[in-house]
């Protein structure tokens, strides 16, 4: 993956954020359902893509390369989040699994995966249990517990709440989960250069709507996602054995995200490559789509 390898189109960054060209449910084992949106070639290379928190399945990226790429890029709400059905009690592992029964029924091959800052965790899970082919993080949150004494003070508080007694933690995060809330966070995290991509209007118009539905069942989904992010994962990272891509930027001021920006989870992953973008920060996902795409696309066409 090469540095400063960002598409640029009329002096601004191309920012691929093309409403779906596809949207579905389908329905898994046990009746439950999952909520999907697709961009590209129906008989593309399938990228699944675990969004960011609170995100919905509406909000992709490299929308404007998947067709000339031959990527299909295929997005789900996590459960209890867009349109797919709740799951109480769910586990990253059972997400894993959704996701197995999800491909079989689509008859989707040779999956890779790309999980973006809270779905990085998911998109590991995935990789852990063999559901896919290769990997890619991007600007993914890292197993925060083994991070103590170095997280932002308030991070680190909620991550002790978490390990304390996560029914409680859960509950907490369900009382403050909103769009406004959520855009608030992202603003006052996130470096100037990531400012510049997220207040685009284009851009932000496209997030929130992406929030809006990934509230639009409540915050229970979120609350949920967030509580298995910041607690302990059941997996070893260690045990994953395909190619695992990760990608930070220099730039990438979140306090939830990777405090050493991928350097553990990279020396923690056999055979892992990290790539760490001088020219990009937390909005890395859409700034050097390209990139990570043809990252994923050669890790796959191995595998």
């Amino acid at each position: 993956m090469r540095p400063g390898s960002a598409p640029r189109e009329h002096g601004r960054m191309r920012i691929g954020i093309d409403e779906p060209a596809r949207l579905g449910r389908t329905e898994l084992r046990g009746g439950r359902v999952l909520g999907w949106a697709e961009w590209g070639p129906a008989d593309g290379t399938a990228v699944l893509l675990c969004p960011g928190a609170a995100q919905s399945r509406t909000l992709g990226f490299g929308t404007d390369l998947v067709d000339e790429l031959g990527v299909r890029l295929i997005s789900v709400d996590r459960p209890g989040l867009g349109v797919s059905d709740p799951a109480p009690g769910r586990t990253l592992l059972d997400f894993a699994e959704d996701v197995r029964d999800f491909a079989e029924r689509r008859e989707l091959p040779a999956m890779a995966v790309v999980g973006y800052s809270t779905g990085g965790p998911f998109a590991l899970a995935c990789a852990a249990r063999g559901v896919a082919v290769a990997a890619a993080v991007v600007a993914g949150g890292d197993e925060l517990p083994r991070f103590t004494g170095r997280l932002d003070p308030q991070v680190a508080e909620t991550v002790g709440s978490v390990l304390a007694d996560p029914r409680r933690a859960e509950e907490t995060f369900a009382g403050f989960g909103d769009v406004d809330a959520m855009w608030d966070m992202i603003i006052a995290g996130s470096s100037e250069m990531d400012r510049a991509v997220y207040c685009r209007p284009e851009f932000e118009a496209a997030l929130r709507r992406a929030m809006a539905g990934g509230f639009a069942q409540g915050p229970a989904g979120y609350a949920r996602d967030t509580v298995l992010v910041l607690g302990r994962w059941p997996f070893a990272v260690e045990e994953i054995a395909v190619p695992v891509h990760l990608c930070y930027g220099e730039h990438d001021t979140s306090p939830v995200h990777s405090p050493d920006l991928g350097a553990s989870l990279a020396g923690r992953i056999p055979g892992a490559t990290r790539h760490l973008m001088p020219d990009a920060g937390g909005s890395v996902l859409w700034t050097h789509a390209e990139a990570i795409l043809r990252e994923l696309l050669e890790a796959a066409s191995r595998g």
